[in-house]
């Protein structure tokens, strides 16, 4: 389990779903008895001494969503989904299919794009479209492996998890080969490093986890 500020208030913390029950009586015990609310994306818990956990359903919507609502949640955290994920940095890309956190299918490769340089004039316009031209085939190729990685299970995955650059994920998505891939995706983006193996292999700890905000009493 992790956990960070949280904007305008509390702190997230990620709890694995194989801990999400210990982890709620955790806060019970913390701060008493609470009641539980929410609906099919968020269940709230709101403890005796004013304690909140707001905790987010991975891999919404829940359904039926209501009463009770931990037992839902925990139910519904626990399932295990065969999920596609795909990586995207400027160097390089991977893609794969887990089976809860098992993985059953993986491509990953890197192609070189050189970094900037101080040069100027036509040097550096040179350099400029080089380095254009070479991120355009780390996409192209990225965009390859992923439809050849994920395709073949497309009618069997519950959701597909994109990561690595924001911007150079972005850049991707008008790519129509992408698009049965798109429709299925769901949250939360994964922010990794260099998109080895080893860091797609560790990508259920992030995907599968909830996201809890916790909003301790007010002094």
């Amino acid at each position: 389990m992790s956990a960070r500020p949280a904007r305008g208030g509390g702190r997230w913390v990620t709890v694995p779903p194989e801990r999400l029950h210990p982890w709620i009586d955790g806060f019970a015990a913390r701060h008493g008895p609470f009641s539980a609310s929410g609906d099919e994306r968020v269940v709230r818990l709101l403890a005796g001494d004013g304690a909140v956990a707001e905790l987010h359903v991975p891999f919404p919507p829940m359904t039926p969503p209501g009463p009770p609502h931990v037992t839902r949640l925990v139910a519904h955290a626990g399932r295990e989904r065969r999920v596609g994920v795909f990586l995207v940095r400027l160097g390089g890309y991977a893609a794969g299919v887990f089976h809860g956190g098992a993985l059953v299918a993986s491509k990953v490769g890197s192609r070189l794009v050189q970094g900037r340089t101080a040069a100027g004039g036509w040097s550096q316009q040179r350099f400029a479209r080089r380095r254009r031209n070479q991120a355009a085939q780390v996409f192209d190729d990225a965009v390859g492996t992923a439809v050849r990685v994920l395709t073949p299970y497309l009618g069997e995955l519950d959701a597909v998890v994109l990561g690595g650059d924001r911007r150079a994920v972005d850049a991707l998505r008008p790519d129509r080969r992408l698009a049965p891939l798109l429709a299925l995706e769901a949250e939360p983006f994964l922010v990794v490093p260099d998109p080895r193996l080893a860091v797609l292999r560790d990508t259920p700890a992030l995907f599968r986890a909830v996201r809890v905000r916790v909003i301790d009493p007010s002094a």
